[in-house]
This record gives C-alpha cells, sequence and structure tokens, in this order.
C-alpha cells in the first residue's frame, strides 16, 4: 500500500482484511469523466437513508464538490487539524451540523464557504448520495454532490482546516489505494474503507461516501 502519511488509525483488537472493492474491474484507470458521473448522481434523485439512524443523531451535510481536471474528474477534501477534539488529523469533505431553519443544501454551501472559502455561487448542486450515521460523532450526514466550472482556488477559512486536497477521482483508483478492512467480530463486524494515499489517508465516514462515488463513477466505464 502507499505510504498514507501519518493518521493514527484507532484499530480494535479485533480485525481482519476485508474483499476487493466492487470496482475492482476499473482498477488502474488513469482518467474517470466527470459528466457521465454527475448525470449518473443526477438520475438517482434523493439519497437513501441510512440503514441505522441514532435518536440522538444531529443532522449534518457535507459537499462533495467535484470539477474537471487533467485526469477527469477531481474532489475537493481538507483535513481537519490536529488541535480538534473529535477526528483531529482526519481527512474529510468540507461540512458541519445544520443550524436551525437550514437545508442540507443550505448547510453544504455555508459550511464550505466558511471551512475553504468557497464561493456558492460557483456551485451547480447535481444531487445526493446516500445519507450515513456515523457512531463517534452521533451525525446524521446528507452528502450533497456539486459541479464547480473549474479548478478552485482555495484557502482555509478557519483554524479547523490545516490543508485543503485536490484528489483525482483516478488516484483513489490505484492498486495501491484502497483497502476494506472488517472491524470487530464476525457477527458484529462492520466494514471499513480505506484510502492509502502518499501523504494521507482516507477512512471512516468520508472514505465510506468515496466508495459510493467511486462506485458511481466506475458503474458508467463498463
Amino acid at each position: 500500500m502507499r505510504p498514507g502519511g501519518d493518521q493514527q488509525i484507532p484499530r480494535p483488537p479485533l480485525w481482519r482484511p476485508g474483499g476487493d472493492p466492487a470496482w475492482a474491474h476499473a482498477l488502474g484507470t488513469p482518467t474517470v469523466p466527470l459528466d457521465p458521473l454527475l448525470d449518473a448522481v443526477r438520475a438517482r434523485g434523493a439519497g437513501l437513508p441510512p440503514v441505522a439512524r441514532f435518536d440522538d443523531a444531529r443532522n449534518s451535510a457535507v459537499l462533495v464538490a467535484l470539477y474537471d481536471g487533467e485526469c477527469g474528474a477531481e474532489v475537493v477534501l481538507t483535513r481537519r487539524a490536529r488541535h480538534m477534539r473529535n477526528h483531529s488529523g482526519e481527512v474529510s469533505f468540507p461540512g458541519g451540523r445544520l443550524d436551525p431553519g437550514e437545508t442540507p443544501v443550505e448547510a453544504a454551501l455555508r459550511e464550505a464557504e466558511e471551512e475553504v472559502c468557497l464561493d456558492p455561487a460557483t456551485v451547480e448542486v447535481v444531487g445526493e448520495l446516500d445519507h450515513l450515521s456515523t457512531i463517534v460523532s452521533r451525525s446524521h450526514i446528507v452528502p450533497i454532490v456539486g459541479r464547480l466550472r473549474e479548478r478552485p482556488e482555495l484557502r482555509a477559512g478557519t483554524t479547523e482546516v490545516d490543508r485543503i486536497l485536490y484528489v483525482p477521482l483516478a488516484e483513489l483508483l490505484r492498486r495501491d489505494t484502497f483497502r476494506e478492512e472488517h472491524w470487530g467480530t464476525d457477527e458484529m463486524a462492520r466494514s471499513v474503507y480505506f484510502f492509502f494515499l502518499d501523504d494521507e489517508t482516507v477512512w471512516g465516514a468520508t472514505g465510506r461516501m468515496l466508495v459510493q462515488l467511486l462506485d458511481i463513477a466506475t458503474s458508467v466505464l463498463r
């Protein structure tokens, strides 16, 4: 696997390797076309609700911002600052909690503007990925997919962000990048997805959302 940076992964005592991804046929693809991916997201409509939702989950939204780069579709990610109490140093999409009266789209655009100074007027909202609930942060997350006209010039707008990443989806399809693990006993195991980049590891809820995004992206490559 690629180095993956210095992210500390809190693996439990019981874990085992998982299987190959659904996009195994597309591993090594040098270019992921953006337009067919966005067409497929648009055709899906609203994202499916999470399999399990916690009663105390707080509503959140993230922005999956995509644009056309040299290798096709690229996505914007951020790394949370090391001083953060929750998920410190982890790679994520721009996003956060819904304010009272906000829709997920409004929250995703607002948070992206606050975190990485992305102008909401430059985002064409295309659709959603499936919603998910997280155990640690007790969040119900709606991933909003948006198209940018070009590679954005971004900067951290808050001390919560200490790095902005522009990642080609083709980078995530490299053969040395993805790994699935099963955490827990056989009866209670949950799948955890990892993308090991040269200097960062993407996992957790962000890894799960990227898995679905790549499922959709590679389905149009068949």
